[in-house]
């Protein structure tokens, strides 16, 4: 143990992690205290969401839509194959920030990730290029910033929808 009651891999006497101790990324750019590729704790993920997960989403669906499009989504997530895509790729087409390192719900999925804990895949709906909408992370925002703190290259399993032809005219 470490003066501050952490060891040197960044937990504490509890188990605990704390987020500072493990990586010192709290901006969208490597730290040079950040961990050496062969010390990042691996990212295990589910093969499926979880069950509070559309609701969670939907929850976050209707603050942008109508229940009808809402439901419809929501449909469409619950059947889309697994798709991989990278954590700083996610961010940047969504326009999202990198969360802090030490965001509570950050700092959460951080603690699973390093106690080996599997992480539910992410819930997107597809952006369009064409016309300026930005992909929406409908559930997995924390999770996604987690990947991205432990490798911004992490490959982030994810369900995407994409809206329906006649909900965008």
């Amino acid at each position: 143990m470490e003066r501050n009651g952490t060891g040197r891999d960044g937990t504490g006497r509890d188990g605990t992690v704390h987020a500072g101790e493990i990586l010192s990324c709290s901006a969208p750019h490597r730290s040079e205290n950040a961990l050496a590729k062969s010390k990042r704790p691996a990212i295990t993920w589910t093969g499926e969401p979880a069950a509070q997960d559309y609701p969670a989403a939907a929850s976050y669906l209707r603050l942008l839509a109508g229940p009808a499009l809402v439901d419809v989504l929501i449909g469409l997530l619950r059947t889309a194959p697994p798709h991989q895509q990278q954590a700083k790729d996610i961010l940047r087409a969504a326009r999202l920030p990198l969360l802090a390192v030490d965001d509570p719900e950050v700092v959460t999925d951080l603690q699973k990730i390093r106690r080996g804990k599997a992480l539910s895949p992410i819930l997107l709906v597809a952006g369009d290029l064409a016309t300026g909408r930005t992909l929406q992370v409908a559930d997995g925002y924390h999770r996604a910033c987690a990947s991205y703190h432990v490798d911004e290259d992490a490959e982030v399993p994810c369900r995407v929808a994409t809206l329906p032809a006649v909900a965008i005219s």
